[in-house]
């Protein structure tokens, strides 16, 4: 656990924002004046000032559209290219941001050598390998793997032994944006799923609806348009299953500990909840580990911790943890530095953190001594994309 630090914080996000406001409550439950709001806005022009004795959260710059044009140079939030430079300009501000708040005498919860590595899943992954942890495998893990230059590229690694079914993912992506499963049949056919929405004149946009593309040359356009941003290809390991629904877990890790678990199931490829996914059983799947012969404790929150362990100067981070057929096998398909926007979970029993949700958990990671767990009745809902 992190010592105590000062007990005045601010938050770098984006006013207004359901994350920054479950934080304010999280401060306000224990008792602490709220934060000090400095938005996104401010840090990428230049304009972010910052204390003496302050603590420094960084929360996810999503959510606002001036500051999305800043980073990814689209005017159309919906659009999904433009994530490399989102990278190159999000890295430089939170380097830049480091180093104001350290030259105040402030303390930063979030490393910015660590975030470049958590938003690379190409990094993210050769760190995690070199560290002994099962990850799904890859030809594209790490700063030496050779660059995927479009669609050419994807399918000589998709006729690899073991890889006719492969994720493709954008190495700088977030909220499920820009990945497809892809998968070859019988016959020779192929098919891509995917909440991509190609336009007509051939731009890429989110969608909450998962689309399945079945035309080579339709699936190749949206590669090649994709792969200048920097593209992660990983084979597609088949999950455990939970009422005949694909399952993963998000587990967040906060100061080093398990805190919170989710379960997450779909009929589709993509578990992620805002895309269809549901929140599944939790119990269940503990006692599906217990039957297959492993240790809830061990082999699924202790692997999240041993994750959550190369990243020590990042308070916290949610794992997402690939349970294999059967539940006797798992390993870490992301690991996401704004992981904990998970409304009304409370922590696990043992954890520590029971009866806090997420934000409360950080705060008291940080300052131990809270009056009383918070309220988990969920904010107003707002335009959020949960994990």
């Amino acid at each position: 656990m992190r010592p105590a630090a000062s007990r005045r914080f601010a938050v770098v996000g984006v006013p207004g924002n359901r994350r920054v406001a479950f934080f304010q409550r999280a401060l306000r439950t224990a008792g602490l004046p709220e934060a000090r709001v400095v938005p996104w806005l401010d840090v990428l022009r230049g304009r972010a000032a910052f204390s003496a004795g302050e603590t420094v959260r960084i929360d996810s710059p999503g959510e606002d559209p001036e500051v999305d044009r800043l980073l990814r140079g689209v005017e159309d939030p919906s659009r999904v290219e433009g994530t490399g430079r989102w990278y190159a300009r999000f890295t430089e501000a939170v380097r830049d941001l480091a180093g104001s708040v350290r030259a105040a005498g402030g303390t930063l919860l979030d490393d910015p050598d660590e975030l470049a590595v958590l938003f690379d899943k190409r990094l993210c992954h050769e760190r995690l390998t070199a560290a002994g942890v099962a990850v799904p495998p890859s030809p594209t893990s790490g700063a030496g793997a050779p660059a995927v230059r479009g669609w050419d590229d994807v399918r000589a690694v998709l006729a690899e032994p073991g890889y006719r079914r492969a994720f493709v993912k954008l190495a700088h992506g977030s909220s499920a944006s820009g990945v497809l499963a892809v998968e070859f049949a019988g016959g020779g056919r192929i098919r891509a799923t995917t909440s991509v929405e190609r336009a007509p004149d051939g731009g890429l946009f989110n969608s909450l609806r998962l689309r399945r593309y079945t035309a080579e040359p339709e699936i190749a356009a949206i590669v090649d348009a994709l792969a200048p941003d920097g593209l992660h290809i990983e084979r597609w390991l088949p999950k455990a299953v939970q009422h005949g629904r694909a399952a993963d877990l998000r587990v967040v890790v906060v100061a080093g500990r398990a805190t919170h678990a989710v379960v997450r199931t779909s009929r589709s490829p993509l578990t992620n909840l805002h895309l269809g996914g549901l929140r599944g059983d939790l119990a269940e799947a503990r006692a599906a580990v217990r039957a297959a012969g492993r240790s809830w404790r061990d082999d699924v929150l202790g692997l999240c911790e041993r994750t959550a362990g190369r990243f020590p100067g990042t308070l916290c981070v949610g794992v997402d943890l690939l349970p294999a057929t059967g539940w006797r096998r798992f390993a870490v398909g992301e690991v996401n530095a704004f992981g904990d926007l998970l409304p009304g979970l409370t922590g696990l029993p043992g954890s520590g953190s029971e009866g806090l949700d997420t934000y409360a958990a950080q705060v008291a990671a940080v300052h131990p001594h809270h009056e009383e767990p918070p309220c988990t009745k969920p904010l107003p809902a707002g335009p959020v994309r949960p994990a």
